[in-house]
């Protein structure tokens, strides 16, 4: 049986959970336009570069975490999404395309000042498609902390 007054309470506070409010609000309005990615990226250092293959790394900062203190899993996705795009530039891609699908497994936490090694490998460069695939790991133990595949259309080039 529901108490009065619960769900609108309920709906209030997801209201405030997805409406970010106040300060922070306002601190938002002042970024740059497309700061999004150099956001994301800031810290990240190329370890290896190879055709079809990188290796990247990086120590997980404060802006990256999420309400229980380890690295938010849209962080996560967002290098599956770069650090993959890199790989499929190194095998010959003329551009990075945009995504058709993504998913990430998510199997362990990443916690703050920990080192991460995030490798992509590019599966398939085809005509219109390509396919990598993006493992992170801790760096002290090689634990697998997540593990992506993300799929591209390569927009063809028009012959107009």
């Amino acid at each position: 049986m529901k108490k009065e007054g619960t769900e609108e309470t309920s709906m209030e506070m997801v209201k405030l959970f997805l409406e970010k409010k106040g300060e922070m609000a306002v601190a938002m309005d002042t970024l740059p336009d497309k700061f999004f990615e150099p956001f994301i990226m800031k810290g990240v250092k190329i370890d290896l570069l190879e055709p079809g293959r990188i290796v990247c790394s990086f120590k997980v900062p404060p802006r990256l975490l999420n309400g229980g203190n380890f690295m938010h899993g849209g962080a996560t996705a967002t290098l599956v999404d770069l650090v993959g795009s890199a790989a499929l530039l190194s095998s010959g891609a003329l551009n990075v395309g945009v995504s058709v699908e993504i998913n990430v497994s998510y199997l362990d936490s990443a916690y703050p000042g920990e080192d991460v090694e995030i490798e992509s490998r590019t599966l398939r460069v085809g005509k219109s498609v390509g396919v990598v695939s993006v493992e992170f790991r801790k760096k002290k133990t090689g634990k697998i902390i997540a593990q992506g595949r993300h799929t591209k259309y390569l927009a063809v080039s028009s012959k107009l």
